[in-house]
């Protein structure tokens, strides 16, 4: 089953297309020219207007000039969301560079792994907005960058002369933008390129879609460094007209401030984030109050019936959903800010992408049933850096993207995530989806997020379950076990429900299964 959604649309994709600024950078220049003093970024006490970002942009990208930077260099910012991160970002599209955006909470063996598969010609390091990015630069004996004008933080850097460049493209969709390691939520990370079309068409649409402008706050706590900071939050909001309130990382207590007092007007965050702010509500006794909030969201991992209603229940407003993934830069779908869910659907799949639903036959599934769900569209991926085997087997020859999830679609279009192929559990013949039995524990009251996967076992696969709960909980394994026992067949029933103080989660809050292997 296929469907090509720009046809149930009113956005003009061939135009919208065609009304893309050529590369990235253009968004801070065509900013400041429509509105100079509005303020783009806010990061504390540090404010940017339009103007004086595009003077900061300019001036960052001098220096890397100076330093040897050429079109197809790529250059890392090991960083937390911050106004010297976008500047650097913005500097180095400028130079037709591509922007290697990393962590900077990832390990020393996790930067130096991709930093040797990059191989960057300028490593920056955000060392005053992030106390891990100072402990990497001190590490790589990195070097006090100059000031700049406007003030947007120290940073420091490192230079590798040897370093090659890669041709470039003048098209904005053949020519790299930004590299994006994938968190390694299924094994070992893979850098993905992504063109200045891919990143446009998602922060055109996404804006367009969520009816984002100039009077909107945006809450960035989202990684920049992830795909859905970068080019939903950040480039969708800074290409909107909006101003961005940058947070390096969640903290409860800072985003219910934000909310309260600082007009922001869009939250987006992963399900764990929603689930972690409605404890601390509860937890520490605070009334919600977010008087500006007129949207919020949630996306990167699936989120429960359970948690959509309370989320609801407290904010006063639709928790809006969504899917993607980093080879689709990211958006796939998401719910319609005028047409609200009551289940969990991630909506409608956005305009000017197709997907289709492909069987283990390689057959296209029939109409409502699940399939692996492939994409086509402006914001499939280049591919894989360096990797030309890899990018095969994910993206056909006719620019089909396999994206591993399986799902299904409704005849209204609302697009369902099952889980992924490879975390699919068969328990005595049967399929046993963990986002399903996820579903269940994470309804309970004392549970603040769960992750399900398969063990090995004579033959056959079980069901085992990691749980997150809440402070002071008292429920135990066995009780746990119970409630899923009546509200789930025998064989998706766990047959172990493991306690753990946390869930083991990248910086976006995605939790990595992989890791519960250990525990198993």
């Amino acid at each position: 089953m296929r469907l090509d959604s720009s046809t149930r649309s009113t956005i003009d994709i061939p135009a919208l297309l065609a009304a893309l600024p050529a590369r990235i950078a253009d968004i801070p220049a065509l900013a400041a020219a429509r509105d100079p003093q509005h303020v783009a970024l806010i990061e504390d006490a540090r404010r940017l207007t339009n103007a004086q970002l595009l003077e900061a942009v300019d001036a960052a990208a001098a220096l890397l000039r100076n330093w040897g930077v050429r079109g197809g260099d790529r250059v890392m910012i090991v960083a937390e969301n911050s106004i010297v991160q976008i500047v650097l970002l913005f500097a180095t599209a400028k130079l037709d560079a591509w922007a290697l955006v990393s962590n900077a909470r990832l390990s020393a063996a996790e930067l130096d792994a991709i930093r040797a598969h990059a191989q960057p010609r300028v490593v920056a390091y955000a060392v005053e907005s992030s106390a891990d990015a100072q402990q990497h630069a001190q590490r790589l004996q990195a070097i006090t960058a100059p000031a700049i004008t406007p003030d947007i933080g120290a940073w420091s850097y490192t230079i590798d002369t040897i370093a090659k460049a890669e041709p470039v493209e003048a098209a904005n969709h053949r020519q790299c933008a930004a590299l994006i390691y994938t968190t390694g939520t299924t094994g070992a990370p893979k850098g993905v390129m992504l063109s200045h079309r891919n990143l446009l068409f998602i922060a055109a649409v996404s804006s367009r879609l969520r009816k984002i402008g100039p009077d909107d706050i945006a809450y960035a706590v989202l990684p920049i460094s992830h795909v859905y900071g970068f080019a939903s939050v950040c480039l969708g909001s800074l290409h909107a007209g909006a101003t961005l309130r940058l947070a390096p990382r969640f903290a409860p207590e800072a985003v219910r401030r934000a909310l309260a007092e600082e007009r922001v007007s869009i939250f987006q965050g992963v399900p764990a984030m929603h689930a972690k702010l409605l404890e601390h509500l509860q937890t520490h006794g605070h009334t919600w109050s977010a008087p500006h909030l007129r949207f919020a969201y949630s996306g990167g991992s699936p989120l429960d019936a359970a948690l959509k209603a309370h989320v609801e229940s407290v904010y006063g407003l639709p928790l809006h959903n969504g899917y993607g993934m980093t080879e689709s830069s990211p958006t796939v779908s998401h719910t319609m800010l005028d047409a609200p869910r009551s289940d969990c659907s991630v909506g409608e799949v956005i305009p000017g992408v197709e997907v289709r639903f492909v069987g283990l036959d390689g057959v296209d599934a029939a109409p409502g049933e699940i399939g692996e769900l492939w994409v086509r569209g402006p914001n499939v991926m280049l591919g894989y850096y360096r990797s030309p085997e890899q990018t095969r087997a994910a993206v056909t020859e006719d620019g089909w993207l396999k994206t591993g999830d399986l799902a299904r679609q409704d005849t209204d279009g609302a697009l369902h995530i099952v889980g992924r192929s490879k975390e699919l559990i068969i328990r005595s013949g049967f399929n046993v989806y963990p986002a399903e039995v996820e579903h269940v524990l994470n309804a309970h009251p004392q549970v603040v997020q769960s992750a399900v996967i398969g063990r090995a076992v004579e033959g056959n696969e079980e069901v085992v379950a990691f749980v997150e709960l809440i402070a002071g909980a008292k429920v135990s394994p066995a009780e746990l076990i119970a409630w899923c026992g009546e509200r789930l067949a025998p064989y998706k029933r766990p047959a172990e429900v493991k306690v753990l103080a946390a869930l083991p989660a990248a910086s976006t809050g995605k939790i990595l299964k992989h890791r519960l292997r250990d525990f198993v």
